[in-house]
């Protein structure tokens, strides 16, 4: 402020300086102007006096000037330099040059049109420089005035630019939702610690479904979560650690100091740890959880952009082995990353280079092993990967949209495959797909089912659609409107791998489907300790009126007991293993309505 008015006088000094010098000139002007003009006057009436050498009459008309102030001096001379008169008498002769306080002026005395001599007259300045002591004390008066006006609005204009400074400044700091540091920041602090030198270790942290919140609760509710989140992880830190908000729902917290590596999964876990209580927004009270990936500094990087891209590799590793759970980095996660991307990228040309196929496995009656249906499940053989699991590549498939894509084609292709089985004689073969957790989120999901239907005229009742406990729990409310229109349209809908999630009686009573899958582990340890779980699961079944599917069944022992237990369908090894559709109906489907020796055996 000091410096800006100080700036201000200097401009208004040399404005008032400039403007004084040009009143000056234009007084100066204006005096000299007004002095040749009375000259020429005295000039006039001297020509007799002159060419006569009458001082007398020369003096008579230098009379008149005793009336103009202005004239000092005056004198009327040859055209030899003779003085014929002056005024005042007494006076010395009128310079050739004149002081700052005076100014010289002449005027040819003629006659006959010829020179024959001049009149010289000196002036004073005082007035004029009156006049511009004058113009100089208004000035400094306006001035002073328009200083004082302006000089708070100065101040005003002043305080908002700093304001609006401050404010730039915030916001290029800080994050406007919840006040952390952002990203700016984040990158300013991690120049700052490789210029110091010491060791660092970075936690990034994400929430687990975020977007589900912001579905629900739009993003004022998203906002509010994220701030909420903020203030919880801020009081599970050390006072000498940095938290910032990267951006969504990514956070980042900065550990410097020779005891960084040793105390980052400490802290880490009491981060995760405050997220154990629920959250309170508009009422509801909805639990979530984060995944965290630890990256050190320089252990694990030698660049700044490496140690945070390390995190992210050990954050999303988190989320694949379960989310809420904290992952310290290593190299070989940056390795099965890299392969996860060669796999996403070729997977994403499977469908055009015609490499997916799809097998049937069969699902058969337990009292009778009558062919009741087949599972269809997805292959990929890659060219120079070979045979794909689709343990590697499904998962891979659900982190982004090409699970929509595959999930669309597999149903056009069973579709497909069992009109085809119909128009060789063979029957309409029911035929499950499995249900993935964005295509129960995928609203057009009905309506390119209804087109398959129609384009392969497959009754609906011949497809059914299998979606896992743990999807229906991600989004309850979702699932069961998006299964209910499904439904609707007569197909049959499955719970797959039944009892490894949080189902309960009454919520399962919510959910409009026809058939429950007991998942393989509990087929597995029968006989044994599975025994009494999967009777609960029947027993529980039959009384909401579903049919269960034993998955699995590798033994006759296995096969025994789900036989006695009541359980109507099973699949696994022992009845037969996932086969390509020719294969596939060469065995089951070779006699339609016969049981073939395959079947007879398990019966």
């Amino acid at each position: 402020m000091r410096n800006g008015t100080i700036a201000a006088t200097v401009v208004l000094l040399l404005a008032g300086s400039l403007l004084m010098l040009i009143q000056w000139i234009d007084i100066r002007r204006e005096v000299t102007a007004d002095a040749e003009a009375q000259a020429r006057v005295v000039a006039s009436g001297s020509a007799a006096a002159v060419m006569f050498r009458d001082a007398a009459g020369a003096r008579e008309t230098l009379a008149p000037l005793v009336s103009v102030p202005a004239v000092r001096q005056a004198d009327i001379v040859s055209a030899d330099g003779e003085v014929i008169a002056r005024y005042p008498e007494a006076a010395e002769p009128v310079a050739p040059a004149c002081g700052y306080d005076c100014a010289r002026v002449s005027a040819p005395v003629l006659f006959r049109d010829q020179p024959v001599g001049t009149v010289r007259l000196q002036i004073s300045m005082q007035r004029a420089h009156a006049r511009l002591g004058s113009l100089a004390i208004a000035f400094c008066i306006a001035s002073a005035a328009a200083y004082a006006l302006t000089l708070p609005l100065m101040r005003r204009m002043r305080a908002r630019v700093r304001s609006a400074e401050a404010q730039l400044h915030y916001l290029a700091h800080n994050d406007p939702v919840t006040g952390l540091l952002n990203r700016n920041a984040f990158n300013a602090h991690l120049e700052h610690v490789r210029a110091r030198g010491g060791p660092l270790a970075l936690i990034q942290l994400d929430l687990d479904r975020f977007k589900e919140v912001n579905d629900k609760l739009g993003h004022h509710g998203g906002d509010e979560l994220l701030r909420q989140v903020g203030r919880r992880i801020a009081e599970a830190l050390p006072g000498d650690t940095g938290l910032f908000r990267l951006g969504g729902d990514e956070f980042a917290i900065l550990l410097a100091g020779d005891h960084a590596a040793a105390r980052v999964e400490g802290v880490a876990s009491a981060v995760l740890d405050q997220f154990a209580a629920a959250f309170v927004l508009d009422g509801l009270s909805p639990r979530i959880t984060a995944s965290a990936g630890i990256s050190l500094w320089p252990d694990d990087a030698t660049r700044l952009e490496e140690l945070a891209a390390n995190a992210d590799i050990a954050m999303y590793c988190a989320k694949r082995e379960g989310r809420n759970r904290a992952v310290r980095f290593e190299p070989r996660l940056r390795e099965a990353q890299l392969a996860r991307i060669g796999v996403r990228e070729a997977l994403g040309q499977a469908v055009a280079a015609q490499q997916l196929a799809l097998h049937y496995q069969p699902q058969v009656c337990t009292q009778t092993g009558r062919l009741l249906g087949a599972e269809a499940l997805l292959r990929w053989t890659h060219p120079t990967l070979g045979m794909v699991p689709p343990s590697t590549f499904i998962p891979i498939a659900e982190e982004g949209p090409l699970i929509l894509e595959l999930g669309r084609w597999v149903i056009s292709e069973a579709c497909r495959q069992i009109a085809a089985w119909h128009a060789e004689g063979r029957g309409h073969v029911r035929v499950a797909v499995n249900l993935s957790v964005r295509q129960t989120r995928d609203d057009a999901l009905p309506g390119y089912i209804d087109d398959v239907l129609r384009h392969t005229g497959v009754p609906a009742h011949c497809l059914e659609l299998e979606v896992t406990e743990s999807v229906l729990m991600d989004d309850a409310d979702v699932a069961v409107g998006q299964l209910a229109r499904l439904r609707a349209r007569g197909m049959h809908l499955a719970i797959d791998d039944f009892g490894t999630g949080y189902s309960s009686m009454a919520y399962l009573k919510r959910l409009p489907i026809d058939t429950l899958k007991i998942d393989m582990a509990f087929t597995q340890a029968v006989p044994g300790d599975g025994e009494a779980i999967a009777t609960a699961i029947v027993a529980m079944a039959h009384t909401l009126g579903l049919r269960v599917v034993a998955e699995g069944v590798e033994t006759q022992e296995q096969h025994a007991f789900f036989r006695d237990a009541g359980c109507e369908q099973m699949q696994g090894y022992l009845i037969g293993r996932a086969a390509p559709a020719d294969a596939f109906a060469a065995q089951w489907l070779a006699s339609p309505g016969v049981l073939s020796s395959s079947q007879a055996a398990t019966g």
